[in-house]
């Protein structure tokens, strides 16, 4: 089917989604007391995001399902150039790959016609995001990406399963930061990749509000903190980058360099 048919369709049943499904219930206002040594809550901080710091960053707010519509708006091709982003993966036909934060499958239904003999995981939080895919797989006849309802804690992928994690413009949005890229690194095969894409917090001038920003050092930290080294950074894109990590050793002495720790 041609990517201006599927956008269509796209289009029409998110429209149709957000007329009858109410919004996401907001986020509580968080106190100021630290409840561990992991991440630090604040009372008084950005409207944009929820008030909980992890390694010095405040986590944003979640785009909710009722704004699928952005991910799917005709300007992203232009702005984000996604063929790009693809061609950076170096997918193989084989690969397994999870898209977490998947939302309307943008990134995962191109992901899939580059594995003839892989699958996707699609993974993300709102069972709404996760219709949206199965429709389209219906639409589409592409059969080889399977959804995943992660939690806010937990992306729910088998242990050794996966060669790569894609998270486009979600991981600044993860609540449980710390815990999520646990399980990520848990689910990555030895060697296997986790590739962010973000906007340029460095660049004052990208028209994204700060807290869906994040640097090159920022997201390096964060990494670095589950035992991923980075690869390398691409910065062929008008406004984002594309940082890779690996998992370069085992889980087994990634638990042991933790208890110790």
């Amino acid at each position: 089917m041609l990517w201006s048919q599927l956008k269509l369709k796209i289009l029409q049943f998110v429209v149709l989604c957000c007329a009858v499904l109410i919004s996401c219930t907001p986020i509580a206002a968080t106190s100021s007391v630290n409840s561990n040594s992991t991440y630090q809550y604040r009372t008084i901080h950005s409207p944009d995001g929820i008030g909980k710091f992890y390694q010095g960053r405040e986590i944003a707010k979640v785009m909710g399902h009722t704004e699928a519509l952005w991910l799917e708006r005709p300007s992203r091709e232009r702005e984000e150039q996604p063929q790009k982003v693809l061609d950076a993966l170096v997918l193989q036909p084989s690969d397994v790959v999870a898209d977490v934060g998947a939302g309307t499958g943008y990134f995962s239904f191109r992901m899939a016609q580059r594995l003839p003999n892989g699958k996707v995981l699609a993974v993300d939080i709102q069972p709404e995001m996760l219709d949206i895919i199965e429709f389209l797989k219906k639409e589409t006849e592409i059969t080889n990406i399977e959804t995943i309802l992660g939690t806010l804690t937990n992306p729910n992928l088998p242990e050794n399963s996966i060669d790569l994690a894609l998270m486009v413009d979600a991981y600044h949005e993860f609540s449980h930061p710390y815990e999520v890229m646990q399980g990520i690194t848990k689910a990555l095969k030895l060697g296997g990749r986790v590739v962010l894409v973000e906007y340029r917090k460095e660049n004052p001038f990208i028209p994204i509000k700060g807290l869906h920003k994040m640097t090159q050092n920022q997201v390096k930290k964060e990494m670095a903190m589950v035992g991923l080294q980075w690869q390398n950074t691409d910065e062929s894109l008008p406004n984002q980058h594309i940082i890779t990590f690996a998992k370069t050793v085992s889980q087994e002495l990634i638990n042991k360099n933790k208890s110790s720790n």
